[in-house]
């Protein structure tokens, strides 16, 4: 999951970088969207480990 965050972080910087805003600020909103669920996992799965 984190692979594609940074996938649509880097869309996100060309995209940018061309001047194309409509896509910039939707691979923007999706990285965002799947960086915060990479976190909720990563936190999940450190507070599950902690318990074992």
């Amino acid at each position: 999951m984190l692979r594609w965050t940074i996938i649509f972080i880097i869309i996100a910087i060309v995209a940018a970088a061309f001047g194309w805003g409509g896509i910039a600020s939707g691979a923007e909103s999706i990285a965002k969207i799947l960086f915060f669920i990479f976190i909720v996992l990563f936190l999940i799965s450190l507070i599950s480990r902690l318990f074992r």
